[in-house]
């Protein structure tokens, strides 16, 4: 069995005490679970571990994005605007970067 790839593995405490994580696998078979080719997992978090933003598809669920306590579904483009969307997100919703 051929598991994921890691593409991206990021994690980084940021002066507000606040952590912000970037996750991302490429999948050697999009297919069977997965509408694309990557499986990602993208956490902003407050300094009390309480998540502000994250974005994941683990299955059963497929894409979709938390927002504080609200889960949403998310429509993945690609891997530069999953990222650019998530960062949004973090700003518009009271993060800090």
């Amino acid at each position: 069995m051929v598991k994921a790839t890691p593409l991206r593995d990021f994690k980084r405490t940021l002066s507000n005490g606040a952590t912000l994580q970037i996750i991302i696998w490429i999948l050697p078979d999009p297919t069977k679970h997965y509408s694309h080719a990557l499986k990602y997992r993208l956490n902003y978090s407050l300094p009390d571990g309480t998540s502000l933003v994250r974005y994941d598809n683990h299955i059963p669920k497929g894409d979709h994005k938390h927002i504080k306590e609200i889960e949403q579904p998310y429509k993945f483009v690609s891997e530069e605007k999953l990222i650019a969307d998530f960062l949004a997100d973090i700003v518009n919703n009271g993060g800090q970067l």
